[in-house]
């Protein structure tokens, strides 16, 4: 330690690495105080350049060392952290991060920036792991991030959205609307195989003519297409085994979903598309666009927009009063809309777990118990009817 020309106070030190570090303090007593918490950091095994590391250079770190992670999960682990993270609070120093900060950046997020909840639970995933990394590397005696999500919740009362089935009613609307309409007739196929056998969007726009049995009436789901955005190869199309062992499964067809296979075959007999790409080996999927390239998950969005859209257009042309119109709803909504509709039937919820591919129970269960609860409101709301006759 000495005084500076400038009258300030400097601490300098090796670690164990044999790299230079050094604390500066207006007062001695200060820079005393900045020496007792180094050299407490050091008998605990913290490293000495973590006070100078970053977040974000600990998710460098933690990007380079992560293995295990399927491609589209990583893709999205990347986005939400560069989006949300990575411009300002990555910026902080990790040796100084604490629990009040952490906090203070989930509020910001949701106060400032208006995100959903659902949004801010994807970005705390991403940086706990990262900070968990940091604990792990001896950067942090403790993640910061511990609980975090869990008191933002607390705090604003907030909850993770829930995503919302079809009612019977719109699930119907949707279903003659595409039956009826020469525009959007193209778009049945897929949208029906999704509502009535509750795919995942991937595993749905994966499918190949050789996982489906026209004869025994069986979908064979055994992979998910991906596709994602490669940080220097652009966008990329991939295939991935399911989620889960679970989610390898042998799915029943309707008579729905079998017809709708004939008519996607019979389609593109008619106007001369086929599959013209090998993903990691796989070719001849059965859902792909003119260019016979693969159908993925955002343009399935997009086309759900624009249905609903000229759906309603059309109730209200014909009524200034529609009893019923099209909700913003998305792809993983038709997969939940199966469910719902499954649990109406009273189907055993083991079947439902099979059919969904659910590792867990529990999964199930809790959509099994929502549905439940909206079926014990409106039969109840039913019989007050009758009582009030």
């Amino acid at each position: 330690e000495y005084q500076r020309s400038n009258g300030t106070y400097e601490y300098r030190w090796r670690s164990e690495n044999g790299k230079r570090n050094n604390v500066y303090a207006k007062s001695l007593e200060e820079l005393r105080e900045k020496e007792a918490e180094i050299q407490r950091d050091r008998s605990d095994g913290i490293r000495s350049e973590a006070r100078n590391a970053t977040i974000n250079d600990i998710h460098e770190q933690w990007l380079q060392l992560k293995k295990g992670l399927k491609a589209n999960t990583l893709v999205n682990y990347e986005y939400m952290y560069k989006m949300y993270v990575f411009p300002e609070f990555g910026k902080r120093k990790v040796g100084s991060l604490k629990k009040s900060d952490v906090r203070r950046f989930y509020n910001g997020l949701v106060d400032s920036q208006r995100l959903k909840v659902a949004t801010v639970e994807n970005i705390h995933t991403v940086l706990h792991q990262v900070l968990d990394f940091a604990v792990e590397d001896e950067y942090l005696r403790i993640n910061p991030s511990d609980n975090a999500l869990k008191e933002l919740k607390q705090t604003h009362n907030l909850d993770s959205e829930r995503r919302k089935a079809l009612t019977a009613g719109q699930q119907k609307l949707l279903m003659d609307f595409l039956k009826n309409s020469e525009k959007y007739n193209h778009w049945l196929p897929i949208i029906t195989v999704m509502v009535e056998c509750g795919l995942r969007a991937g595993e749905a726009t994966g499918l190949r003519w050789e996982d489906i049995n026209l004869d025994t009436g069986e979908i064979s789901v055994n992979h998910t297409l991906i596709y994602y955005s490669h940080r220097e190869k652009g966008c990329l199309y991939g295939i991935n085994t399911p989620k889960t062992e679970a989610g390898n499964r042998i799915v029943p067809m309707t008579p729905a979903v079998k017809a709708a296979f004939v008519q996607e075959r019979e389609y593109q007999k008619k106007t001369g598309i086929s599959c013209k790409v090998t993903i990691d080996g796989y070719t001849d999927f059965i859902f792909v666009n003119r260019f016979g390239q693969p159908q993925h998950q955002a343009t399935l969005n997009k086309a759900i927009r624009r249905i609903i859209r000229n759906c309603n257009d059309k109730q209200f042309l014909e009524n200034d009063n529609p009893e019923v119109l099209l909700p913003h709803f998305s792809c993983h909504s038709l997969r939940h809309t199966f469910t719902t509709r499954m649990c109406e039937a009273g189907v055993n919820v083991k079947v439902i777990q099979d059919a969904l591919g659910h590792k867990d129970v529990s999964t199930t269960l809790n959509i099994y118990t929502d549905v439940t609860k909206e079926l014990r409101k409106s039969e109840f709301e039913g019989l007050e009817l009758q009582f009030n006759q």
